[in-house]
């Protein structure tokens, strides 16, 4: 599941700059973290510590292995304009000066959320497909080599515990997670744990 690439070398497929903060508003809905600096509309600031923007979702998003890059567009189209019905519904005023989903703030982008990834929404599909690849971003790393992940700090892997490869970037667990060894090793296993 893990590539040979970092982060900065997946995204492959490019959103224009005000989709980008629609989706990473999106991400951000689905796994909060702080804000990246004072004045940050797209991180609502609702948890401590980094979220799937900062573990990469929109690196993720706009790889073209996912399945999702080239809908991008289209999914913050949608977004934001169901943002702007749902303000219109709650007697919002929204500010002009980012797109609609990014102008709600945390509690309303929630509330949307939730609308959107409803069983009974016919756009269902799309919403929940968004909100997994933001908890893949966070969760595995899976658009970045995971020793270059932990090594620059992802926050999902790190909140998670996963454990650093050792000097030379292999993982060796020295006791058995279930207390004794389930079955022995092939005999063709090379040393690097491939069969053979």
């Amino acid at each position: 599941m893990q590539s040979d690439t970092t982060a900065a070398s997946v995204s492959d497929v490019d959103i224009e700059p005000l989709q980008a903060m629609t989706i990473e508003a999106y991400a951000d809905t689905i796994i909060p973290g702080e804000r990246r600096f004072p004045d940050d509309r797209v991180c609502a600031g609702a948890a401590p510590g980094g979220g799937a923007v900062a573990a990469g979702a929109l690196e993720l998003l706009t790889w073209s292995a996912g399945g999702l890059a080239e809908q991008l567009g289209t999914f913050a189209f949608l977004l934001d304009m169901h943002a702007t019905e749902y303000a219109a519904e709650h007697d919002l005023t929204l500010d002009d000066d980012v797109p609609p989903f990014v102008a709600l703030d945390f509690g309303h982008r929630t509330a949307l959320v939730r609308r959107l990834t409803d069983p009974g929404h016919p756009e269902k599909q799309i919403w929940v497909g968004l909100a997994l690849f933001s908890n893949m971003a966070y969760d595995s790393a899976a658009h970045m080599n995971t020793t270059d992940a932990l090594a620059a700090g992802h926050p999902g892997l790190l909140a998670i515990g996963y454990a650093t490869p050792e000097a030379d970037g292999l993982w060796r667990f020295p006791r058995f997670s279930y207390g004794r060894q389930l079955a022995p090793i092939h005999p063709n296993t090379t040393p690097t744990g491939s069969p053979a």
